[in-house]
Formats: structure tokens, C-alpha cells, sequence
């Protein structure tokens, strides 16, 4: 069974950093598309960032314009963890962050919720201005 399990999360004043964890288990997920989207109240579920797997060793990575420059998402495979540095936070990025990943298939983008298989239960990060 596919585990997703954020932390990292809090409240932080704008201009501070945090950097949000996703501990996979169930499966070996080196191949696999991972991805941060978030959710803010009353808006739809937006894409922040994944890195998807390029062959050998080659990962892409992939972000929302406004978040380039400050969030840098990573991995390490062999802990089955993926990261989101999040530096210079502002009060817009407040939100619920989930973590997802999917197997690579043809039509698969990274920015569509449909290309992923599996979700965490999501991570608060509010940033008060």
C-alpha cells in the first residue's frame, strides 16, 4: 500500500523559509513523477512544483512561475523522500501543500493533477504578513 506523509508545515512571517518533506513507502519510486501542489481557501488545487525522472540518473525539476527563484524541490531515493525548500515565503503562499506522485506514462505532464497516482494528506504553511 502507497503511503504519502507531509511534515514540515507551520506558521512562519513572511520573508522566513521552511522546507515541507514527503516520505513515500509501498514502493520503489526512483522512476516516479513527485510533485508539491497547494490548496488556499476557496481557490482550486494549483501546481507548485515536481521532478520527474529523465533516465540514468537525470531528474528535471519544474516550477510555477511564482514560485521560480525562491522554491528549489529535491530528492533522495534512497530515504523515498522528496523536499520543497520554500525561501522567501509571502503571505500568497499560504496554503495546504499535498505531495503526489505517479508512475511515468505517456501523456503525463507535470502539471496536471490527473498524471499523479497517489496523494498525502496535506501540510498547512500560513504566512502572516
Amino acid at each position: 500500500q502507497v503511503q504519502l506523509v507531509e511534515s514540515g508545515g507551520g506558521l512562519v512571517q513572511a520573508g522566513d523559509s521552511l522546507r515541507l518533506s514527503c516520505a513515500a513507502s509501498g514502493r520503489t519510486f526512483s522512476s516516479y513523477r513527485m510533485g508539491w501542489f497547494r490548496q488556499a481557501p476557496g481557490k482550486e488545487r494549483e501546481f507548485v512544483a515536481a521532478i520527474r525522472w529523465g533516465g540514468g540518473s537525470v531528474y528535471y525539476a519544474d516550477y510555477v512561475d511564482s514560485v521560480k527563484g525562491r522554491f528549489t524541490i529535491s530528492r533522495d531515493n534512497a530515504k523515498n523522500t522528496v523536499y520543497l525548500q520554500m525561501n522567501s515565503l509571502k503571505p500568497e503562499d499560504t496554503a495546504v501543500y499535498y505531495c503526489t506522485t505517479g508512475a511515468p506514462r505517456t501523456g503525463a505532464t507535470n502539471r496536471t493533477p490527473g498524471s499523479y497516482d497517489y496523494w498525502g494528506q496535506g501540510t498547512q504553511v500560513t504566512v502572516s504578513s
